[in-house]
């Protein structure tokens, strides 16, 4: 995290968390503008004249696609087609960024370095650069359009890049001084209520976003993450890595496994890859993983990765020591 984007949201009341993870004290929020920093994501940018080609044999989705007034979701793989890391990606002037968890970063780039070879292209990690910040709005926001498709992207003039995401949010990637001055510009002048990280996290959760940890990274295919349904597959654009398996399991019918929306009743948030169960022969099988989990108020918002289950029906429960059971929700 930039030091000078750190001291302003430490002297804006924000306390911080095992260095970079930020932590409000808790307000009411029934303002109908929220604003977030978020920490959990960072930005790697990759520019040079060979940069949409090299993407274009590393990722998911068609870089073609990606215009400076549309951005996308995708996914890198393994050879054997699992997800190292999902990502937003966005472009401008001819640099693409790509959004994605912050602990998976070094790792996906020190990966991809090893593909540049004498390609022109740059990696290069922006986390120390680049702020990422979160706006919710009941209503209409930032002059866009209530019409605006999802994962439409906006360059302003001054360089900032705003992303519209589903449920009423958008994403804003700007350089330290820029988001320093639009954080202050957006609580002052246009009632924006800072928020809790936490409360964008569940809006991720609840709108199918998956995002990966070092726990649940190379642990599954795109297709069990519906990144398909995300738009973040391209099953015409040409070889990529991983790209046999993607396409095998599209062509050959649906996925052994499938991610769904879910909640339980819990004190605790599960971790990423804890194991859920079946209970409905009072016996413990395990037909799924948690792969992301948000506790708010003792209720958890989570996404879940099961094995299809058209003939039968799930007695879910947690492997924990509650056994919490788990409800499957509509996405």
């Amino acid at each position: 995290m930039n030091h000078s984007w750190k001291k302003f949201l430490l002297d804006a009341h924000v306390s911080l968390a095992n260095d970079n993870q930020i932590v409000f004290p808790a307000i009411g929020l029934e303002g109908k503008k929220r604003i977030y920093p978020i920490s959990d994501l960072a930005v790697l940018t990759i520019a040079g004249n060979d940069a949409a080609k090299f993407l274009q044999g590393q990722i998911t989705c068609n870089v073609n696609d990606i215009t400076d007034i549309k951005s996308g979701f995708g996914a890198f793989c393994t050879p054997k087609g699992r997800v190292i890391t999902t990502f937003l990606i966005c472009k401008t002037k001819g640099v693409y960024y790509l959004v994605m968890p912050d602990e998976l970063l070094a790792m996906v780039k020190k990966r991809l370095q090893m593909y540049v070879l004498r390609s022109d292209v740059t990696l290069t990690d922006s986390s120390q650069d680049l702020c990422l910040i979160g706006l919710w709005d009941s209503d209409e926001l930032l002059g866009a359009s209530e019409t605006e498709p999802v994962f439409t992207a906006v360059t302003q003039k001054d360089g900032w890049i705003r992303i519209s995401l589903p449920k009423n949010r958008y994403l804003v990637i700007a350089e330290a001084p820029n988001a320093i001055e639009l954080w202050s510009d957006w609580v002052s002048n246009q009632h924006f209520t800072p928020a809790s990280p936490d409360d964008w996290r569940v809006f991720d959760i609840i709108s199918g976003i998956p995002w990966l940890t070092m726990e649940t990274s190379e642990e599954f295919i795109p297709q069990m993450l519906n990144i398909d349904k995300l738009g973040g597959i391209s099953f015409n654009k040409g070889c990529y890595t991983g790209q046999e398996i993607v396409a095998r399991t599209h062509y050959l019918g649906k996925s052994k496994r499938e991610m769904f929306l879910a909640e339980c009743i819990t004190h605790a948030t599960p971790q990423p890859n804890t194991l859920i169960y079946d209970d409905n022969v009072g016996e413990e099988e395990v037909v799924g993983r948690v792969l992301q989990a948000q506790n708010v108020l003792n209720i958890c918002k989570m996404l879940i990765v099961l094995q299809n289950a058209e003939t039968k029906t799930y007695n879910l429960k947690l492997k924990s020591d509650d056994r919490n059971k788990i409800t499957v929700l509509t996405l």
